[in-house]
């Protein structure tokens, strides 16, 4: 049996961009003859499937699923949108958000888990996906909430289909109110998420490096006025409630009703529905967000193809 070095595994890896273990396994099988281990992945689709991992996947699908009183988000991506209306890309991201129920949203957990649909793990149906398809794709991130006792509402916004979008949105309301009423009001929330983005749930949850970064960039601005010293001070306690009211939730000025706050909606609710109510967390999902889309130079591609610089 011929003896697979670490330095033969790494010629393969850089050759295929395949992964370690694939290629380790791939030498195996073909006792350690290079050009069939090459063949070998290509053959699994895993070549095919790692060469297009350099590619960026900033489109896709989020999706949510809901049972219960237990919640999930997901964020699936693509290279293109063309690829998101595909019918089994689709379904893969609606199985997706099912799977991270059932995982806790753990995406390595997720990606081990035997898919009975096709008889694999999860991480290798989408392997096997990206090689159908021809896109780099990646199960990027997932989230679940959870109340004992309450609902969780979700909001999916620009839908492809039902749970299906550009924007997922969870909200976790803990009450023993009425159940109807409840998803009423965490739907309308979860819109009211999908649309302002806050970055913070209370004005406790806003971390001090941001406090302190917004209170530097306002003293300067304030002292550019050359206004007294306690004016100045002044000046910066009101642009501090300001950027509260932009990027704490419960102080947002509520998108259906701008003259109250969003804790004050809540509040309002309590009083109808005659029971406390707790927004005890959300999470917002928006596509591609922080990733950084690739930007074709069509001008300098085809100078590049005449061998021009």
């Amino acid at each position: 049996m011929t003896d697979i070095t670490a330095a033969m595994v790494k010629e393969l890896r850089e050759t295929t961009g395949a992964g370690m273990l694939d290629c380790k396994k791939a030498l195996s099988e073909t006792s350690g003859d290079m050009e069939k281990a090459v063949d070998w992945l290509r053959k699994k689709g895993l070549a095919s499937a790692a060469k297009k991992a350099s590619r960026i996947a900033a489109e896709g699908l989020v999706a949510v699923a809901v049972e219960g009183n237990k919640g999930a988000v997901v964020e699936v991506n693509s290279e293109t949108d063309f690829v998101a209306k595909n019918e089994i890309f689709q379904e893969y991201v609606e199985d997706a958000a099912k799977v991270a129920l059932m995982n806790n949203g753990d995406i390595e957990t997720m990606k081990g888990f035997a898919c009975p649909k096709v008889g694999k793990c999860f991480g290798e149906r989408l392997t096997d996906m990206i090689a159908k398809i021809g896109e780099n794709m990646n199960l990027r991130r997932a989230k679940v909430l959870e109340v004992k006792d309450g609902v969780i509402a979700s909001y999916v916004h620009s839908a492809a289909r039902p749970g299906l979008g550009k924007i997922g949105v969870l909200v976790a309301l803990e009450s023993t109110a009425d159940k109807a009423k409840l998803q009423e009001l965490g739907k309308h929330i979860a819109m009211h998420i999908a649309a302002t983005n806050p970055l913070f749930h209370t004005i406790a949850d806003v971390t001090p490096e941001a406090l302190e970064r917004e209170k530097a960039i306002f003293s300067e601005q304030a002292a550019a006025s050359g206004k007294p010293a306690n004016i100045i001070e002044k000046m910066v306690e009101g642009r501090i409630r300001k950027y509260y009211e932009e990027v704490v939730l419960e102080e947002q000025a509520y998108i259906m009703d701008p003259d109250k706050k969003v804790k004050q909606i809540i509040a309002d609710a309590e009083k109808e529905l005659g029971a406390p109510i707790k927004l005890a967390g959300y999470v917002c999902f928006k596509l591609g967000e922080g990733l950084q889309k690739k930007e074709e130079d069509f001008a300098a591609e085809v100078a590049a193809q005449l061998g021009h610089k």
